[in-house]
């Protein structure tokens, strides 16, 4: 396993396309591991920025970064609309090459498909299909990798219409507890 930072060390999660161009940046914390990975934190109101947009977070949430790196799934505490975001992603990895002070930081390659569970009412789905299909085509996703990450967002549909571990309340509680006894920074 890479070294991870302190528990409570800031850091930048940083995503890129699959051509390498910059993505999506979410201003974090780093909380500590379980069985199911490692999480990360954001508290409401810290920078989330991509190319042409730039933005704060709507409540508290966490993400966990497992170590498969085929996906991040942010739980979020109060956000009004979304329970739980799953980015499914290539090559998700701990990078301290890609932090400006070195610090090992969550990188990873956003492949477009997500897996959300909304508290809206919408209930749970696989969001950005036709994105994933323009992408695929546009960048050259190869044909496993293509196959492989459409299983796992239909595995991770079903584990969260489940409500089973990491994506049931507890966990999500256990992991906005520890975000919430952190000092402010």
């Amino acid at each position: 396993m890479t070294d991870r930072p302190a528990p409570g060390t800031p850091l930048v999660f940083r995503w890129r396309k699959w051509d390498g161009a910059p993505h999506w940046e979410h201003d974090c914390v780093y909380l500590g591991s379980d069985v199911h990975g490692d999480w990360v934190g954001q508290r409401d109101g810290w920078r989330s920025a991509r190319p042409g947009l730039d933005t704060v977070s709507e409540g508290d949430n966490v993400t966990l970064i497992p170590p498969s790196g085929e996906y991040a799934a942010t739980l979020n505490a109060t956000h009004p609309r979304i329970a739980i975001y799953i980015d499914v992603a290539w090559d998700l990895r701990w990078d301290a090459a890609a932090d400006p002070d070195g610090i090992p930081s969550p990188t990873g390659i956003d492949m477009d498909l997500d897996v959300v569970r909304a508290r809206d009412g919408r209930g749970i789905w696989i969001d950005d299909r036709d994105e994933w299909e323009e992408h695929r085509v546009q960048y050259g996703y190869p044909l496993d990798i293509v196959e492989r990450l459409e299983r796992v967002a239909l595995e991770l549909e079903v584990e969260v219409g489940a409500e089973r571990a990491p994506y049931d309340e507890a966990t999500a509680a256990r992991w906005l507890a520890v975000l919430a006894a952190l000092p402010p920074r």
